[in-house]
């Protein structure tokens, strides 16, 4: 929920966002503030977080009130109702939870055991930069906001003379799952200084955080935990080492002024923690630092600028907005040291440029990626040159990059599909195509080597035998290894990609070599099921078949079964619709899946099906590109109905209003290309095809200028394209332009109707 106000300021604005002309942009993107609704997410499966954060930042500072199974994956669950502590970073959206660092609770009263705040949830208030709650039976009213590395804590105790601070060290999200803390090294400086460096092992297998936690008045004392035993801290400075268990009581001076705690962090070390703070946060003055908070979140929504009258429309897509610019965040220090997938230090000789973590590749490559490359192309390219330089640390291109540490998780290697992207749409230089097609190379191919370096750690995930099946079969059989379908099909996306980026370094053999690779896809396809069926290695097809069936990380489909896994082969549709036997055959294939039965098979069925129109699951990505392909037969406007769908029935301004996980920034991504009319099926080719507009207007800012969308006739029975044309060209039959056609000045206009045109 967002505050009373702020529901109120979006009904009296909605109307005059329509409204308003260009000389009121000032006011304007003062007003789209108040369409972003952080809590969005926070219920059902979406795993987003409500607290205070910055584009792209280190510092995600949110409650943690669910530490235990999946709904803890960030933290935070709209359903609970007590508060553990307020940690400083924070997973957006995923489905395996990490870090959690770094966390503080105000409390008041006797804590013979570890306190625990409860709250209410009309007490509660979330927008951009700013999150604020009273933890009632405590008696104090918590506001955090944050800068990109420091987090900052205001606190108001009603009783002044009861003020105490916990600083948890033995704090971990999902311990249930195995994740733990295995060491702290801690300087208690002064009463009013503390720094450290805490160390944990989850999805991350070597995760360290270290901080800066500063007062802005002097303890009165501080209690440690350690070990179990309680003692007063008597002397300044002290230093304490590998206890897996710490936790510092501080009691503050009595009082009836507001309390203030910041803490910088770095993934470096406490000394680099400290300069951050001294650089980001040397002052105590809460209000501006939200107010800077606020303007960059300005500036990141004014980037598009829609127009229409439905007020859940404008919520949905500037929460959208917001969430796709939470994650990748930046973990390299203000004078660009950052700690690499070596595990060493590095620095970054533009330390402007950032080094970013958290990619939900397998997720995110769909949509989030191609859209930064329309309206921030500059931080697109720093995301690929990140990748690209952990390469250069680790030896192989990240999966799902976590804090210097490769997880392994999900299949393919889909960082060559971002590099792909940049290179399709012009924005890699000359200089970085060379390198960028060693590091596709080696990461697209089974890598003894590190499989014997990463032996004994979670890392070794990264390096499974998908890849040795490929090379060495052209396919993966389902009796070697599990997700061999969604891994073959995958894996020739992948390899596509690949030849696109040595076809521009001019390496033309290996182009053909990857282009062939690219074809694999087509061992799957089964002509009398009309689907990717699992292969053995025998060559036959699997029997018996039930292409219903789901069993999570044990079945031949990635979070998915047959039907949501037999429509992908983006990079050569041409190709994939001869051999099903058609348009004809795409099509009835896609009334199929839209239309059957909506039960899933096995036990063990994966829990990110959800979204369920038939078998078609839009809470998993694997499906997203999927009603795009009616452009492809001679029924597009099926395709369009089937949006008008998904984007009213499976978004809304509510807590569980996304329907599966947000997943890094991809289902919102999803959202926000879908509601402007187009939707980018196959990323590495710079083609985009239309769909179903949920807006009347937009402009979106690109380089050099502002691209526009007019839809003239939309309202929620003209769901069907009647014409459309970009830049005075008729795109009406092919329903698809270029990237290139997104310049200054352009405009994309169609015409809505209420049947198929």
């Amino acid at each position: 929920m967002t505050t009373n106000k702020g529901l109120l300021l979006g009904s009296i604005l909605a109307l005059g966002l329509v409204a308003c002309s260009p000389s009121d942009r000032g006011q304007r993107a003062e007003d789209l503030l108040a369409f972003v609704d952080p809590f969005i997410g926070t219920g059902g499966h979406g795993h987003t977080f409500p607290g205070a954060t910055r584009p792209g930042a280190m510092v995600q500072f949110s409650p943690d009130t669910h530490l235990l199974g999946w709904e803890a994956s960030s933290g935070y669950h709209e359903s609970d109702s007590v508060i553990h502590a307020f940690s400083l970073t924070h997973l957006s959206g995923t489905g395996i939870g990490d870090l959690g660092d770094v966390a503080l609770l105000p409390f008041s009263g006797a804590y013979e055991q570890k306190p625990i705040a409860s709250f209410d949830k009309a007490q509660e208030v979330a927008s951009p930069g700013y999150y604020a709650v009273r933890l009632e039976n405590f008696g104090i009213q918590t506001e955090l906001t944050s800068t990109e590395r420091v987090g900052l804590m205001r606190t108001r105790y009603d009783n002044p003379s009861d003020r105490k601070l916990l600083l948890d060290l033995s704090h971990i999200l999902q311990p249930n799952w195995g994740h733990k803390v295995t060491g702290n090294e801690v300087d208690i400086i002064s009463p009013s200084v503390i720094r450290g460096t805490y160390h944990t092992k989850g999805w991350a297998d070597q995760h360290r955080m270290s901080y800066a936690l500063h007062l802005d008045r002097a303890a009165d004392s501080i209690v440690l935990e350690c070990g179990g035993v309680r003692q007063r801290v008597e002397r300044f400075p002290l230093h304490l080492a590998d206890d897996e268990v710490i936790r510092l009581y501080i009691h503050l001076p009595e009082g009836e002024d507001l309390c203030l705690t910041k803490v910088g962090l770095s993934h470096v070390s406490p000394e680099q923690a400290e300069k951050n703070l001294q650089a980001e946060l040397p002052d105590w003055d809460f209000d501006a630092v939200h107010e800077q908070s606020r303007a960059q979140w300005r500036e990141v929504l004014e980037r598009i600028r829609i127009r229409t009258s439905d007020q859940d429309v404008l919520h949905n897509f500037y929460t959208a907005m917001y969430h796709a610019h939470i994650a990748p965040y930046n973990y390299q220090d203000v004078d660009g040291q950052f700690r690499g997938m070596d595990k060493q230090v590095h620095t970054n000789a533009n330390p402007a440029d950032g080094h970013y973590t958290v990619f939900s590749l397998w997720d995110t490559y769909r949509a989030l990626h191609p859209l930064l490359t329309i309206i921030d192309p500059d931080k697109a390219l720093r995301y690929g040159r990140s990748l690209v330089s952990d390469y250069q640390e680790g030896s192989i291109l990240p999966r799902w990059p976590l804090a210097a540490n490769y997880t392994g998780c999900m299949p393919a290697y889909h960082s060559v599909s971002v590099l792909a992207d940049l290179v399709a749409k012009g924005l890699a230089s000359d200089e970085d195509l060379k390198l960028w097609t060693e590091a596709c190379l080696r990461s697209s191919v089974y890598r003894a080597d590190l499989a014997e370096r990463f032996a004994g750690t979670r890392e070794l995930d990264l390096i499974t035998r998908h890849p040795h099946y490929k090379e060495t079969l052209g396919f993966v059989p389902a009796d070697s290894i599990p997700e061999s379908v969604s891994w073959g099909v995958e894996m020739a996306y992948d390899d596509w990609c690949v030849a696109r980026i040595a076809e521009a370094a001019g390496l033309d053999s290996v182009a053909k070599a990857y282009d062939q690779r690219g074809l694999y896809y087509r061992r799957y396809w089964d002509p009398e099921y009309r689907l990717m069926r699992p292969v053995m290695a025998d060559g036959s097809f699997r029997t018996p078949f039930n292409p219903r069936y789901s069993a999570h990380m044990k079945s031949d489909y990635t979070e998915g079964n047959a039907y949501q896994w037999s429509f992908y082969a983006p990079h050569d549709m041409p190709g994939f619709i001869q051999l099903m036997g058609g348009r004809e055959v795409l099509e009835a294939n896609l009334d199929t899946l839209f239309t059957t039965s909506s039960r899933i098979d096995g036990q063990e069925q994966s829990g990110d099906i959800t979204g369920l129109i038939g078998q078609y699951a839009h809470g998993n990505e694997p499906s997203h590109h999927i009603a795009y392909l009616y452009n492809h037969t001679s029924s597009p406007h099926k395709g369009q109905a089937l949006l008008d769908s998904i984007l009213y029935t499976f978004y809304k301004p509510v807590p569980d209003g996304i329907i599966g996980n947000e997943d890094c920034g991809q289902m919102s991504a999803w959202y926000i290309l879908s509601s402007l009319g187009f939707y980018q099926v196959c990323p590495g080719l710079a083609e985009y095809s239309i769909g179903r507009p949920i807006i009347d207007e937009a402009e979106i800012k690109v380089k050099g200028g502002t691209f526009r969308i007019l839809v003239k006739g939309n309202s929620r029975t003209n769901k069907y394209v009647r014409s459309a044309r970009i830049n005075g060209r008729d795109i009406s039959r092919d329903l698809t332009f270029s990237h290139e056609d997104l310049k200054p000045s352009g405009t994309l206009e169609i015409e809505m109707g209420p049947s198929p045109q």
